[in-house]
């Protein structure tokens, strides 16, 4: 994480100036999951090559697939568009690539100690079996997705926030002076977490989720029976005027308060909860603090005339990007 926060970093130093920082944001979440997963750069030509055909593959996805709505067996179509077909056929390629290729590593006993070796050589410990090439495949396309679109999202919104706060900027930038290489430095990132924290609040990157009822409910009078198809959302449980204090408002100081704390507990899923929350919410939790204190440690961010539109795909994204002015610190 520590070496694709400095990569991040060089790269905006050589261009500073008023840019959309989403694309920016996405390369570092990518590179990220990229040596974490592999213990190879974003520059690596595959890498690159997914990175930019997830990039294709996530502006053709609606928020919500129908099919999700519609109970049937799994041959059923799916009504996905032509576009996603292709890029989800291009990328199941690329990663077989990486997959096959860590397989012959791991096999010659030359692979690096990384995520995906860890993944690929742990047998299960009821079959004794370790995964086969496409599982590995399903296994990689997903680690990537929720790896890198969800950390992107949050990271540039959260950008977004600070350029309209730029108090903020100045008390990270302090905190964010203690930063070195080594996990340790990360937890005392804590007003850097609170930060990221109030961008998920007000800037989730999966507005809306779709749940299965596992027995008969019933919410504000409407009885939703076993096996109905419910649409949670973050944005509007993020921002309800009947659970929080100043929902609309930038406010990281809210997670010391009893209200904060409180609706943490129940009233705030960014990383949705219970046995289908994401397994990378820790992960999230360590990279968003500490790329967002790195950057900011080094850059200042500002408003631009150009006000990001949210807009929905598979994460939230914005309509035309998130323009900001971006200069160096002193």
């Amino acid at each position: 994480m520590y070496a694709a926060g400095e990569a991040a970093v060089a790269r905006m130093a050589a261009n500073t100036g008023v840019q959309d920082i989403e694309p920016e944001t996405s390369h570092a979440a990518a590179d990220v999951i990229f040596r974490t997963l592999f213990s190879i750069p974003i520059e690596d030509e595959t890498a690159t090559a997914v990175f930019e055909k997830f990039r294709d593959h996530q502006r053709t996805q609606p928020i919500l697939n129908l099919r999700a709505f519609i109970p049937g067996p799994r041959w059923m179509p799916r009504f996905f568009s032509r576009a996603t077909k292709s890029t989800a056929r291009d990328i199941r390629r690329l990663i077989t690539d990486l997959t096959e290729r860590r397989m012959f590593e791991i096999d010659a006993g030359t692979a690096p100690d990384d995520l995906a070796t860890k993944i690929m050589s742990t047998a299960d410990p009821v079959t004794g079996q370790t995964f086969s090439t496409q599982e590995m495949v399903d296994q990689v396309a997903i680690f990537f997705l929720a790896g890198h679109e969800t950390s992107a999202s949050a990271l540039a919104w959260t950008l977004y926030l600070l350029a309209m706060h730029p108090e903020w900027q100045d008390r990270l930038a302090v905190e964010a002076a203690a930063v070195t290489p080594d996990f340790a430095s990360v937890s005392k990132l804590r007003l850097s977490r609170d930060v990221f924290r109030e961008g998920l609040r007000l800037y989730p990157p999966v507005p809306m989720m779709v749940r299965e009822t596992k027995c008969r409910e019933e919410m504000r009078g409407r009885a939703a029976p076993k096996g109905a198809q419910i649409v949670l959302s973050p944005w509007h449980l993020h921002r309800h005027e009947r659970l929080w204090d100043n929902p609309d408002g930038f406010d990281p100081t809210r997670w010391g308060t009893e209200n904060g704390k409180q609706c943490q507990r129940v009233a705030y899923i960014p990383f949705s909860a219970g046995p289908r929350v994401c397994t990378g919410a820790g992960f999230a939790m360590v990279e968003g603090p500490l790329l967002l204190s790195m950057l900011v440690a080094r850059f200042r961010f500002e408003l631009t005339d150009r006000v990001p539109v949210p807009v929905a795909h598979l994460t939230l994204r914005a309509k035309d990007g998130i323009w900001l002015k971006i200069t160096e610190r002193d």
